[in-house]
């Protein structure tokens, strides 16, 4: 890449920012400059970048001009009120949010699954999926192609972080109080999460499911381009600090060994298989995902219930492949576009 590109990160003392910032610097992504913004109450503080320390800027007061890409994690209201201003002064935003992904004419991307979709970015705005529906269909784009995918069973189970900086220290903090055998006092989830499992993530919605559940379903048609792929999710909360994980179970219109999903998943890009149970080898959140940048994909196994089924077990690091990783890839996507 020749060409060096002004990037903004917006929202960049939340955990993903920084964690973008982070990536940005790891991949050495060509840029000639940096911008870190935040809300006024974080003007003035300083935020890693490498080995660099960069001012954080009031993002109210910012002006855009110039700005090539800019990478939000600040949350749907933020994104809605300045993703637009940023597209329009030019810049090509890459949005963390739920803000726009269902929109038509937003490209919903994932860099291992659906590039192509970055041809056409009609209102200068990229959606980033939700985490838990990034690293599933890294992880099944390739079964998906190979013999296609008619139904999902999902339950995913998701790392505090997931809930932002916010959660992880109310895990670390019951965690620390129960065993000084003190009141957890829950204040971030709605009952305690310290060695507990919490069956809700987001709000319910009429069906029953909850708003991240239907996240899964509407943005899994999307990203893999098939409607007709019937999507069943349960999420549940658990006291882990990073990185989610998914049990699947697939029923495919063609049969599938699965000695044959082992083969095509370690091919995929972005995924990395982990799959010996005999010797006791299968991805955790923490032995594999914590800190990683790859979708670890273990357990795969025929379904003794299914004459087309498939089971897989499904890891991937929230905050980085979940969130701040792919956001880069598809900036480094469209920034090889430009050179």
């Amino acid at each position: 890449m020749s060409n060096r590109f002004k990037v903004a990160v917006v929202g960049a003392t939340g955990a993903v920012g920084e964690t973008m910032l982070s990536i940005l610097a790891e991949r050495n992504f060509p840029a000639s400059e940096i911008i870190a913004l935040a809300s006024e109450r974080s003007a003035g503080d300083k935020v890693d970048f490498g080995n660099h320390k960069l001012t954080v800027q009031n993002l109210a007061t910012f002006d855009p001009t110039g700005v090539n890409f800019a990478l939000f994690s600040a949350g749907g209201d933020i994104s809605r009120e300045y993703a637009p201003k940023f597209a329009a002064a030019g810049a090509i935003v890459i949005d963390n949010s739920s803000a726009f992904r269902m929109d038509a004419d937003v490209p919903l991307v994932v860099s291992e699954v659906n590039p192509d979709a970055l041809d056409s970015i009609p209102r200068g705005i990229v959606a980033n999926p939700n985490c838990s529906t990034m690293q599933m269909v890294v992880a099944l784009k390739p079964i998906h192609d190979a013999v296609g995918i008619t139904r999902i069973n999902v339950a995913t189970y998701q790392s505090t972080s997931g809930a932002g900086r916010s959660g992880a220290e109310e895990l670390g903090r019951q965690t620390a109080a129960l065993l000084r055998f003190e009141d957890p006092n829950p204040t971030r989830f709605p009952v305690q999460i310290a060695y507990n499992l919490i069956p809700q993530i987001d709000a319910f919605t009429d069906n029953g499911y909850t708003k991240e559940e239907m996240k899964l379903v509407h943005e899994t048609r999307k990203i893999l381009g098939d409607a007709s792929i019937q999507v069943n999710p349960t999420a549940v909360r658990v006291p882990v600090f990073f990185g989610h994980s998914e049990a699947v179970h697939l029923e495919t219109r063609d049969k599938i060994t699965a000695a044959e999903a082992r083969a095509l998943l370690e091919k995929a890009p972005g995924v990395e298989v982990v799959d010996n149970p005999a010797a006791g080898e299968w991805p955790t959140p923490v032995t594999h995902a914590s800190g990683s940048d790859p979708v670890f994909v273990g357990r795969i196994r025929e379904d003794i219930s299914h004459p087309r089924g498939l089971s897989l077990w499904i890891v991937a690091d929230n905050i980085r492949k979940g969130a701040a990783l792919n956001a880069v890839q598809v900036a480094e996507l469209l920034a090889a576009k430009r050179s």
